[in-house]
């Protein structure tokens, strides 16, 4: 018996597909990016401390906009972060490294102030290069059937 008719079978690999997918995902990391860098440099972390809390919060959010969504689509807790994990790991840890790198390499960008514009300039411009960079990734994760495309199923009718 065929069983390819009971799969739902993986969206087109696109670039807007792929855009789609990394701005989905950077919703998730920028929120958690953000919280962090905003509270590591309010309580005077260090720069090692921000970016670890940074990550973290970003992998937080980011996993949890995911299982909202599926969550929604009738999945048990357990299998909904099964799939946030599959769907979004690759392309969350790209965003970090990428975004975190971009933070540390700006002169000052870490230990300007939040009402300093540079904070902000470095912040938006980290997340603008983790978009850039990491959509060709999730394209090529798309195309396989992994990374976001294994939630395409959860998303058909909403």
């Amino acid at each position: 018996m065929d069983h390819s008719e009971h799969h739902h079978h993986p969206p087109a690999a696109t670039w807007t597909t792929a855009a789609q997918a990394t701005l989905h995902c950077l919703t998730g990391c920028a929120i958690g990016e953000v919280l962090g860098m905003v509270i590591g440099t309010a309580a005077g972390l260090s720069n090692l401390a921000t970016v670890i809390l940074s990550v973290a919060l970003a992998f937080v959010f980011g996993y949890a906009l995911t299982m909202r969504g599926v969550l929604r689509a009738g999945l048990d807790f357990r299998s909904a972060l099964k799939v946030a994990l599959a769907a979004d790991t690759i392309s969350i840890a790209l965003m970090e490294v990428l975004d975190n790198t971009v933070m540390v390499t700006v002169p000052g960008a870490m230990d300007a102030g939040l009402a300093d514009w540079l904070f902000w300039a470095a912040l938006a411009g980290s997340l603008l290069v983790a978009f850039l960079l990491t959509t060709p990734v999730n394209k090529w994760l798309i195309s396989r059937g992994k990374g976001h495309a294994v939630i395409h199923q959860y998303h058909q009718g909403h």
